[in-house]
């Protein structure tokens, strides 16, 4: 279950309190933090979406998992641009600078939102890099939108049958991901994740990592204050709501059926290999759903590498989008 956030009389314990040199900033602030990216606002898919923009040539867009937003691609935004790309990191319905409506976190309509944010930005495809929950809309859109996802990077994200089958199957896999059976309660997560300016952000961004040194106080300050942004908590959670109650119902078995379609674009699959979230057992069968090229890269780091190990993870993205470069 999601773990409780401590009272205000419990005891810390290192990378759990809110000890952090750094205060939590405005919200406002962190939405739109200053770089040298632009934002603006695009309509797609009957919403308005935010994004972090830098660079010129093939469309890159890139989605956060959770607890994050946009900002976790920072450092990508300045390599992708400068390896010769249109580099866009988006903030996916309910998170961030993006819009919040009360329904719509189904991976359908978030591979919908995404493809519609791509056409809206002027492109007619774009390369997708997803994390997390980012990563499951990536392997979507690349299954069903494939006019549109040129390729697809996922990051500490099985293909969806195989993570099905691992929570299935592997006892240590399903203990990992129990979390979500507390997620599944009404008022409380959001509470939870809200409590003391979102402390428990923090807690869960240090039980992800496996590096050294990640989280910095900063980065803590600056997820726990987007978590903070009105109504992020809650539609944060809905997505882990559908992902468990659907299971039994027509949507989740029609998105199931829709995944057992091949995926017909070009795959790099980055994984760490001391991933504490998805073990990295767990990836192992993805390329069966993938008849077009694919590439696996392990990392030494947990849950989040392009935040733990940013240069070692550009090393392996990077040549992989020069390859599968869409041709002029």
């Amino acid at each position: 279950m999601l773990p409780d956030a401590p009272g205000d009389d419990a005891p810390h314990r290192p990378g759990d309190g809110d000890g952090a040199s750094v205060a939590v900033p405005d919200p406002v602030d962190v939405v739109r933090a200053e770089g040298p990216w632009s934002h603006r606002d695009v309509a797609a898919n009957g919403a308005r979406f935010h994004v972090a923009e830098l660079g010129e040539g093939p469309l890159v867009v890139m989605l956060h998992g959770f607890p994050m937003f946009w900002w976790t691609w920072r450092r990508q935004l300045r390599s992708i641009a400068a390896a010769g790309h249109h580099a866009v990191a988006m903030d996916l319905r309910g998170y961030g600078g993006s819009d919040h409506p009360p329904h719509g976190y189904d991976p359908f309509t978030l591979a919908a939102d995404v493809a519609g944010v791509i056409r809206s930005l002027g492109h007619t495809t774009a390369t997708v890099v997803g994390h997390g929950v980012g990563g499951l809309v990536a392997w979507t859109i690349a299954t069903l939108h494939p006019d549109v996802a040129h390729a697809a990077a996922v990051v500490s994200m099985p293909h969806p049958h195989r993570l099905r089958s691992a929570m299935l199957r592997d006892r240590a896999q399903r203990r990992r991901g129990m979390y979500a059976v507390g997620l599944q309660r009404p008022f409380v997560p959001e509470r939870q994740l809200t409590r003391r300016d979102a402390l428990l952000v923090e807690r869960l961004l240090h039980e992800r990592s496996a590096t050294p040194g990640w989280p910095s106080p900063t980065e803590v300050a600056t997820y726990r204050a987007a978590m903070l942004v009105p109504a992020t908590a809650h539609c944060a959670v809905e997505f882990h709501r559908w992902a468990l109650r659907s299971i039994l119902r027509r949507d989740g078995r029609r998105f199931q059926a829709a995944m057992g379609e091949p995926v017909t674009v070009p795959v790099l699959q980055l994984h760490g290999l001391r991933d504490p979230v998805i073990l990295p057992a767990g990836v192992a069968g993805s390329e069966q759903h993938v008849s077009a090229s694919y590439q696996r890269v392990d990392l030494d780091c947990g849950h989040v590498p392009h935040e733990e190990v940013p240069a070692a993870f550009d090393a392996a993205l990077l040549p992989w989008l020069t390859r599968t470069r869409p041709a002029d």
